[in-house]
């Protein structure tokens, strides 16, 4: 019976990790199921092979206050074109991206049921991203919540005030981790690592193993731990018996 029981929960592990390499989150524009888009539209079209966006979602991606969010980027004057083209494509990778399972997570908000929690980004990424926004200006740490949308789109809220974005982001780490309540963590592991999941990359997307590498650590861990577990409950059960 133990062994049958083992045997059923590892393949259900296993059917698990293989769905979770190749998935889409229930969030407000992606689609069911990821894949290929062969328009998809400028700094998004490495993703039009296997995506989980629409052409038209990448479209809206480049423009400002697009009617995916209504997030203005210049909340603090114009966000300069250096800067910008870092949160088209954190846009890009967050709606077109099929391989961020492993760290999808349910989440109880109005516009989205799931959302990505701790993705390990490349050192790369996250500290030319943020030495491109250094000489920008913006009032929050944390762009998820607590703007002022009465407007309809955000404003900074009510008592805040703009300050370059090294006074409020002093280091790439705390610009990539707070900005997204945490989707992202800083990593000091490079692109050719193959354990950080890539903002930029060109040709074959490179994030589909690094999602494998994840998924196959947390596989073990899960066996161990449930390896344990049967031996306690095979014990427990042998102890009774006698």
């Amino acid at each position: 019976m133990w062994s049958v029981l083992a045997l059923l929960l590892a393949l259900s592990g296993g059917a698990m990790s293989l769905d979770k390499l190749n998935m889409c989150m229930d969030a407000k524009h992606h689609k069911t199921e990821p894949g290929p888009e062969g328009q998809l539209y400028q700094q998004c079209s490495p993703w039009r092979d296997n995506a989980c966006c629409t052409a038209n979602t990448s479209a809206e991606a480049h423009d400002d206050a697009s009617y995916l969010y209504n997030f203005n980027w210049n909340h603090c004057g114009i966000m300069s074109k250096e800067c910008k083209k870092h949160f088209i494509q954190d846009t890009c990778f967050y709606e077109c991206s099929p391989h961020l399972g492993p760290w999808i997570q349910p989440v109880d908000q109005s516009w989205r049921k799931e959302r990505i929690l701790d993705v390990p980004l490349c050192k790369e990424d996250c500290e030319t991203w943020w030495e491109d926004c250094k000489n920008d200006f913006t009032c929050k740490t944390n762009w998820h919540k607590g703007w002022d949308w009465s407007s309809g789109i955000n404003k900074c809220p009510e008592g805040s005030k703009c300050s370059k974005w090294t006074d409020v982001f002093p280091t790439p780490k705390s610009m990539c981790e707070e900005i997204w309540s945490n989707s992202y963590i800083y990593t000091t592991y490079t692109k050719t690592s193959g354990k950080c999941m890539q903002l930029w990359f060109t040709g074959t997307n490179p994030n589909k193993k690094v999602a494998e590498y994840y998924l196959n650590n947390g596989q073990q861990q899960q066996s161990s731990a449930l390896s344990t577990l049967l031996f306690l409950a095979v014990t427990s059960l042998s102890v009774m018996i006698h």
